[in-house]
């Protein structure tokens, strides 16, 4: 069983951890501003550490399917 759902009655549609309305991407700029894990779950405690790189690892599958185009400057 995934971690992560999206369902369009949470949080718009927006992944979020299963069982929470807490969204991959608060845990990534919570991540991003330098907190570790152990810290989020910390601040979180409904949440594991598990969790928490579960959402890494969606982020991070889904930008490895992502394809970026680039548009040639003018």
């Amino acid at each position: 069983m995934s971690r992560i759902i999206a369902n369009p009655k949470i949080l718009g549609g927006k992944p979020v951890i299963r069982g929470t309305r807490i969204a991959v991407t608060l845990i990534l700029d919570l991540m991003g501003s330098g907190m570790t894990p152990r810290e989020i779950v910390s601040e979180y405690p409904h949440l594991s550490e598990s969790d928490v790189l579960a959402a890494a690892h969606y982020a991070a599958t889904v930008l490895d399917t992502e394809r970026i185009t680039f548009l040639k400057a003018s």
